[in-house]
């Protein structure tokens, strides 16, 4: 249940982003609303097996300068993760480049749209009721 919880609250995360920044994040899909749901959770489900397999390695790796910057470079760290699903969703042999998210306007746009998503996933999880964050 708590995964089911943390996808949605990803989506929605993701969702509230591209309408935030829609000059230059934007999750492609066929145009219905059905469509944007359906892309919008495989672009949540992308984004969080590559928070969960890659942001781990990353992290470890750069340890000295998170240390460095007094935790400042989990921007770019989450820029980074955001980057990725990008590629991944965007790729030709995933779904035709019918699902997916695009992030328009450069490297700034990364680090603006992922500390968007981190703040908008920080809010919806603290109004969640205590019983589905545990």
């Amino acid at each position: 249940m708590k995964i089911l919880v943390r996808i949605v609250i990803t989506a929605a995360a993701i969702g509230l982003s591209a309408w935030l920044l829609s000059n230059y994040l934007n999750v492609v899909s066929d145009g219905s609303t059905g469509g944007m749901v359906l892309s919008t959770l495989v672009v949540a489900v992308i984004y969080g097996l590559v928070n969960m397999i890659i942001k781990p390695i990353v992290q470890l790796l750069s340890l000295p300068l998170y240390i460095l910057t007094l935790g400042l470079f989990t921007l770019l760290v989450n820029a980074l993760m955001l980057w990725i699903t990008t590629l991944i969703s965007n790729a030709d042999w995933f779904f035709g480049n019918q699902i997916g998210l695009e992030v328009n306007g450069g490297f700034w746009w990364f680090v603006l749209g992922a500390l968007v998503i981190s703040i908008i996933q920080m809010v919806l999880t603290a109004l969640l009721p205590k019983k589905l964050k545990d």
